[in-house]
């Protein structure tokens, strides 16, 4: 997995995308620290490849929905108060 600077990726943009089609991982650093990875796009991802090799299963039921923020028109601690009576 080449490391390649900002600077570099910038400069040789087209090499190293070409590099990332043919397979290759890319991994960007900013001043020697890795910041990012650019990976194929058909590369399956960890979890892919966790659930793949029978380490992980994918959730039985559906991610739960958010529930809706209640929207306040005065302060918090009004609020708190109203609804513990």
């Amino acid at each position: 997995m080449p490391a390649i600077g900002i600077k570099d990726l910038r400069d040789g943009l087209s090499r190293h995308l070409a590099a990332v089609r043919a397979g290759t991982v890319v991994t960007v650093t900013d001043h020697g620290h890795p910041i990012a990875r650019i990976v194929p796009v058909d590369a399956p991802t960890v979890l892919e490849q966790l659930v793949a090799e029978g380490v992980v299963r994918p959730a039985a039921q559906p991610v739960r929905s958010r529930p809706e923020p209640v929207r306040a028109t005065g302060p918090v601690t009004e609020l708190v108060a109203d609804d513990r009576g």
